[in-house]
């Protein structure tokens, strides 16, 4: 309903009921509205010319780079200026990182030289770090205040601020003390000093602390804000909920795309080009292209034993298959418990006997169940029917084994665990499995193989 209208306003070109329209809708409504948009790229200049400054903010804040390049490109200096002084200070880090130099360079030309250093510090953060995804817009108590005082403090300051659930409270060189929630103080008498309520055991980072890190505390103690201080314990900002469930996406985003075999990429599917997409496939599919080389040249090993077994042949497809296929549901299961902090990488011996019995287990139910189809149904020699149904057990014990503990290895290393998964794990599983099948074969029919 909202689209239609909306779609209906602008062809009469109404934009005073448009303006009407859209002030009283939903910041992130009107953002996906502009997103899908794709009609007139002029339409969406109008809308968002027709939105008051604090919607205006927030919609920008919700829209991807290069919508916010359109219509930054479209405003003068000070209409970007007042823009951009309606974000939130880390939606706006967060936009300037996306732009290039030569918007930087006019927006930071527009700011006073204090503002200018304090932009550049949090521009010159890691990519990866907690001083990256933190804002400073934060509300902190004096520890001397009583709770009246600190109450009187919140109602001035609460139109500025993110979040008020939780304030921090500091000493008089800003060094980080506790932090007290907003509930505690509503319950404390007026008169009550705020050290005395505070909790003294606060979690924090650092601003050079790997997000990786924040992601972890977020998610052990189901937080919905998190400080961060400098080396000297100053309290400098806060990381908040929304912006470590993006990076929680992201980063989410990022080990599929290589646990897919492929280099990961901030863009969406569809935005990205085809060039992009490609060369971001192309190195992992040659690295794994040149390292299947090695299970070409183990069958060219033994192609004198094919040659005399042609059956041996058959079964070379399904052997490396189901080894591929066990080898990448441990290395997923075990990827994901180490990206949600369940398992350590001290915890690989537990890793091995858990993939050890889970294997084995595996392992003589697809044996017996592959011996009774060669036997009964496929009618193939006793020899045979073994020599397959044992090698299939002995390929996914081993592919268990190395699919659970190959990630640990990378974590070890400080590689990405992520790297460790589907395509790599099956090219090691194919090489062994192939290794262990014609080893078997040669001990089994040493009598009458020419070898």
């Amino acid at each position: 309903m909202f689209v239609e209208k909306i779609k209906e306003l602008l062809l009469k070109k109404d934009l005073k009921k448009l303006q009407e329209i859209l002030n009283s809708e939903t910041p992130i409504n009107i953002a996906e509205f502009i997103s899908e948009y794709e009609e007139n790229e002029n339409d969406i200049l109008i809308i968002f010319r027709l939105l008051n400054k604090e919607i205006a903010a927030e919609v920008f804040a919700e829209l991807d780079s290069d919508l916010q390049m359109k219509i930054v490109g479209s405003m003068t200096d000070s209409k970007l200026q007042s823009l951009l002084d309606e974000l939130f200070f880390d939606d706006m880090i967060d936009f300037l990182e996306e732009m290039p130099s030569n918007v930087v360079k006019r927006v930071l030309e527009n700011y006073k030289n204090e503002n200018r250093s304090l932009v550049n510090q949090f521009l010159s953060y890691e990519e990866d770090s907690a001083g990256s995804l933190m804002t400073i817009e934060y509300l902190s108590l004096k520890s001397n205040w009583t709770v009246r005082e600190s109450l009187t403090h919140i109602r001035k300051k609460v139109k500025d601020l993110e979040t008020i659930d939780v304030a921090y409270v500091i000493d008089g060189k800003k060094n980080l003390m506790g932090d007290v929630t907003l509930r505690d103080l509503l319950l404390s008498n007026d008169e009550d000093i705020v050290e005395n309520i505070m909790n003294k055991n606060v979690l924090y980072v650092t601003t050079s602390t790997n997000q990786e890190e924040a992601i972890e505390l977020f998610k052990k103690y189901d937080l919905i804000v998190l400080p961060v201080i400098d080396k000297e314990n100053i309290l400098v900002g806060i990381i908040t909920i929304d912006d470590m469930v993006d990076v929680i996406e992201e980063e989410n985003t990022e080990d599929f795309q290589k646990m897919a075999a492929m280099a990961p990429s901030k863009e969406e599917y569809l935005e990205s080009s085809v060039f992009e997409l490609a060369k971001n496939r192309l190195m992992w599919l040659l690295v794994l292209m040149v390292s299947a080389t090695f299970t070409g040249t183990i069958i060219s090993k033994y192609e004198n034993i094919i040659e005399q077994m042609v059956v041996l042949a058959a079964a070379i497809p399904m052997l490396m298959d189901t080894g591929g296929n066990a080898g990448s549901q441990s290395s997923t299961l075990v990827i994901r418990g180490m990206a949600l902090g369940e398992i350590k990488t001290q915890d690989w011996l537990k890793v091995i006997w858990k993939e050890l019995r889970v294997g084995l287990m595996v392992a003589i139910g697809l044996g017996f169940i592959n011996f009774a189809r060669m036997r009964f149904i496929l009618k193939q020699d006793m020899k045979i029917s073994f020599l397959v149904s044992f090698t299939l057990g002995a390929v996914v014990v081993i592919a268990k084994l190395v699919g659970g503990i190959l990630p640990i290895g990378a974590k070890k290393l400080k590689l990405d665990p992520a790297i460790m998964a589907g395509p790599l794990v099956t090219t090691i599983v194919d090489a062994m499995a192939l290794m262990l099948y014609f080893y078997i074969a040669m001990f089994l029919y040493k009598d009458v193989l020419n070898i």
